[in-house]
C-alpha cells in the first residue's frame, strides 16, 4: 500500500501578504528569509495593542536570549474577550461538555466576559496583584478557563497542575513558583466517577511554605466542615463586582509557568510571555488547523498541559472562535463519547491525542459510524507520533474521507505547533505518520550528536539525528523559572546557535519530517512527558519489593 494519501487540502489565505505571495513555498520562503517583517506584519494585524511594538526581534540564540516585541504593551485576556465583544457578544464562547452530559452548558462571550471579570476582582479582593503567581489546581472547563484569563486580566502569572497530580506534586509546583495563592476545587468527576481532591488540596496547603490563601470552588455541599478552613471561591465570585478594568501588560511580561518533566526528574517551569506566546497561539491555530471565527474547535487536552493552554483557551479565543473544553474520558458513556459530542456540537475541528485514536479504533466503527460527523474538516493528533493504522482509521472512518489529518508535534516550550501538514498548498499530500511541514518562520535542522553541527540535507537524501531548530520563534519559552543555567545547558548549550528539542528526527527524500523519539530518558505518554527519576521515587516508595514491571 502506498504511504501517500489524497487529501482534500486547504491553505489559509493571510490577509497580510494578499497580493505579494501566490502559494504556500512563497510564503514559507518569505517568513525564512524576511523572520522579522513577517512576525511583525502579522502581529500588528492580529492582535490588539495599546502600545504597538517598534522593535519586532531582539533575540539570540547563541546566547538563549529570547525577546519578541518588547517594547510592545497589551493585555491577553482583552484579545481573547473583551475585543470580541461588539461583534459577537451572544455568540458562544466556551462550550463545557461535562462528565454527566445532561450538565453540559454554553458560555457566550459576555458571560464569559462578565465571569472573568468578577473572578480577577475576586483575585484582588484576596491580594493578587500584578506580577503574582497563581497555582490553579482546577479541571477543564468554565472555572478552570476563567481562572487562566482573570489571571491574565489583572497581569497575574498563572500556574495550572494537573489534577491528576498528588499533594506532594503540588505543593512542590506551588513552592517552585513561590505561589501565594491556590485555586482549587473539592471534588470532580471523570468517567462516571466521583474524585475526591479535598485531601490534596488540604495536604499540599499543609506542606507549602509560599501559600498565604487557598480559595476553593465546591461542587458538594461541604456537610464535614472542611471548607471552613478555606475560602469559598464559589461565594465570592457570585458576590463580586462584574466590572474589573484590565492591566496593561509589556510583551514580555510573563503570562504563565507551566511544569514539565525534565531527564533529572524535577520538574522545569517553564516560562511564556505575553504577546509572543499568544500571537503563535493565535497563528497556530488558525493556519493548522484553517479556524474561522464561525467554527467549533474541540480540543479534548486537559488545561494541567500545554495543549490546554494554546488549543483549548488562549489560540480559539483569541480568534474569536467557539472553544470546547471536554470533562470527561472517551470511553464514557461508551466509545462514542467524543463521536456523539462532535455531533452535538457540530465541531469543525477535533484535536485528541493518538492514544486515545487508538483505543477507539479497537473498540470498532459502529460507535463512529452511529453518529454525525459531517461538520468536521479537520482531525489533530498530539502528543506522540500516530501510527499508519490509526491515521488511515481517522481519515477514512471518522472523516470519511474527506478531512485533513493533521499529525502535529510541538512542546510545552515552543506554545505551539512547529511541525505539521498544513498549512500547505491546496491539495498538498499528507503523509500518514508524519509531521511533515515546518510552520511560517519555522527552520529545521537535523544535528548530528556526535559532532554537534548540522547534517547537510539534498532533495532525495534521507538524514537522521537530533532535531534542531535555527531560528527563534514568538512562542518560544523564555526560561525556566528560578533556573536560566538549566535552561541553557537544557536547550542551547547542546548545539549551540539552535534550538534542541531533545527529541530525534529523520527527514526524509521530500524534505519531510518524521519524529523519531526522545533522545533522553524521559518518557512521553499521551504528550504528558514523566521523568524516570520521578517513576523510581513512586516505585521506591512501596514497602514491598517488586520483581518484574
Amino acid at each position: 500500500m502506498s504511504d501517500r494519501r489524497p487529501s482534500a487540502g486547504f491553505s489559509t489565505k493571510f490577509e497580510e501578504f494578499q497580493g505579494e505571495v501566490d502559494s504556500h513555498e512563497a510564503l514559507y520562503k518569505y517568513s525564512i528569509g524576511q523572520t522579522d517583517e513577517f512576525w511583525g506584519r502579522c502581529a500588528m494585524s492580529r492582535l490588539s495593542w495599546t502600545q504597538p511594538p517598534k522593535t519586532v526581534n531582539a533575540s539570540d540564540l547563541n546566547s538563549g536570549e529570547i525577546k519578541w516585541f518588547q517594547d510592545g504593551k497589551l493585555n491577553v485576556c482583552y484579545n481573547c474577550v473583551d475585543r470580541h465583544l461588539p461583534s459577537h457578544a451572544d455568540k458562544p464562547a466556551l462550550i463545557w461538555e461535562r462528565d454527566d452530559s445532561s450538565k453540559s452548558r454554553k458560555v457566550k462571550y459576555r458571560e464569559l466576559h462578565e465571569y472573568i471579570c468578577k473572578f480577577a476582582n475576586v483575585l484582588k479582593a484576596n491580594g493578587v496583584q500584578k506580577g503574582d503567581r497563581v497555582a490553579i489546581y482546577l479541571p477543564v472547563g468554565l472555572q478552570g478557563a476563567a481562572a487562566m484569563l482573570a489571571c491574565a486580566r489583572i497581569g497575574a502569572v498563572h500556574s495550572v497542575i494537573f489534577t491528576g497530580f498528588s499533594a506532594e506534586a503540588l505543593s512542590h509546583r506551588i513552592d517552585d513558583a513561590d505561589c501565594k495563592l491556590l485555586l482549587a476545587q473539592d471534588y470532580t468527576s471523570r468517567g462516571g466517577k466521583t474524585i475526591n481532591l479535598k485531601q490534596i488540596v488540604i495536604d499540599a496547603a499543609n506542606k507549602s511554605k509560599s501559600l498565604k490563601k487557598t480559595l476553593v470552588y465546591s461542587e458538594a455541599d461541604n456537610q464535614d466542615g472542611w471548607l471552613d478552613s478555606f475560602t469559598d471561591l464559589s461565594k465570592q465570585i457570585e458576590d463580586a463586582s462584574s466590572e474589573c478594568p484590565i492591566v496593561e501588560m509589556n510583551a514580555e511580561d510573563p503570562l504563565f509557568l507551566l511544569y514539565t518533566s525534565g531527564s533529572t526528574g524535577k520538574p522545569k517551569g517553564l516560562v511564556h510571555t505575553s504577546a509572543g506566546y499568544l500571537l503563535y497561539a493565535q497563528m497556530t491555530v488558525k493556519h493548522v488547523f484553517d479556524l474561522e471565527p464561525s467554527d467549533v474547535f474541540a480540543c479534548v487536552a486537559d488545561i494541567g498541559w500545554i495543549t490546554g493552554h494554546t488549543y483549548v483557551v488562549y489560540g480559539p479565543l483569541a480568534n474569536g472562535a467557539t472553544t470546547l473544553c471536554f470533562d470527561s474520558h472517551p470511553l464514557f458513556p461508551n466509545a462514542g463519547r467524543y463521536w456523539e459530542t462532535v455531533a452535538k456540537y457540530h465541531v469543525t475541528q477535533f484535536y485528541g491525542a493518538p492514544t486515545a485514536y487508538r483505543m477507539l479504533l479497537r473498540l470498532g466503527n459502529e460507535f463512529v459510524k452511529s453518529h454525525d460527523l459531517s461538520s468536521l474538516r479537520v482531525i489533530g493528533s498530539v502528543g506522540e507520533p500516530i501510527n499508519v493504522a490509526a491515521w488511515t482509521w481517522l481519515h477514512e472512518i471518522v472523516g470519511n474521507s474527506k478531512c485533513d489529518i493533521v499529525d502535529t508535534w510541538w512542546q510545552t516550550e515552543t506554545g505551539g505547533n512547529l511541525l505539521t501538514p498544513r498549512p500547505s498548498n491546496q491539495g498538498a499530500e499528507i503523509k500518514p505518520g508524519m509531521a511533515m511541514r515546518q510552520f511560517y518562520g519555522i527552520e529545521v535542522a537535523i544535528c548530528d550528536p556526535g559532532t554537534g553541527k548540522e547534517i547537510a540535507w539534498e532533495a532525495g537524501q534521507k538524514i537522521e539525528g537530533a532535531l534542531c531548530f535555527k531560528k527563534p520563534w514568538p512562542g518560544m519559552a523564555r526560561t525556566i523559572y528560578g533556573n536560566h543555567k538549566r535552561f541553557l545547558e537544557t536547550y542551547y548549550n547542546p548545539y549551540p546557535g539552535m534550538y534542541f528539542s531533545g527529541d530525534g528526527a529523520v527527514r526524509d527524500e521530500d524534505g519531510y519530517v518524521t519524529i523519531t523519539g526522545r533522545m533522553d530518558d524521559v518518557i512521553n505518554i499521551s504528550g504528558h512527558r514523566l521523568g524516570t527519576a520521578e517513576i523510581e521515587d513512586v516505585l521506591v516508595s512501596f514497602n514491598d519489593l517488586i520483581f518484574e514491571i
